[in-house]
């Protein structure tokens, strides 16, 4: 959707049209009362702000909506395809140690992985999930928000183009 039509849209849909980013009603509610934006990269910089002050129950809510990486989301949802776009294929060996993986940090840390797969292999995935695993629970949780703000901002950004620039006017 461009960004006119969804400066112009009521309310409760351009929620709905957020939402899909991260289920924070919060941040949900932030970036639609800023409207209307003059620019894509103000609705961004506006939605970067918004998420700065997540807290960790806005974090832990928003995870339950996520898939376990490694694993497709079902579904016909805005926020099932868009998951389904971010992750990569992987190998079976390299998708069995994520499996392995994400039962280790779900023991550890009480919650799913989350990570930002969006341009990045199934390897990458990997090294990260067993480089964070030696966290502690106080850093584990920053880092998650951060995943998830980046996550958030991607798909914003995914949503919603820049309007088309208007043919130029010919001269005589």
């Amino acid at each position: 959707m461009d960004l006119a039509t969804f400066n112009a849209l009521p309310a409760a849909d351009a929620a709905a049209t957020v939402r899909p980013c991260a289920d924070i009603g919060a941040w949900v509610d932030d970036v639609v009362a800023g409207r209307p934006y003059r620019c894509r990269d103000s609705l961004l910089l506006h939605a970067m702000r918004a998420a700065a002050d997540w807290t960790a129950s806005d974090v832990d809510a928003a995870l339950a909506h996520h898939p376990r990486i490694g694993e497709r989301a079902p579904g016909d949802s805005t926020e099932a395809r868009l998951s389904r776009t971010e992750q990569p294929t992987a190998a079976e060996e390299t998708a069995a140690r994520i499996a392995e993986g994400n039962v280790a940090y779900e023991t550890k840390f009480g919650r799913i992985f989350l990570v930002r797969a969006a341009g990045r292999t199934a390897d990458e995935i990997l090294a990260n999930l067993t480089e964070r695993l030696a966290n502690d629970p106080a850093t584990e949780a920053l880092v998650t928000a951060e995943q998830l703000r980046q996550i958030a901002l991607l798909r914003l950004e995914a949503l919603i183009e820049e309007p088309a620039a208007a043919p130029a006017e010919a001269t005589s």
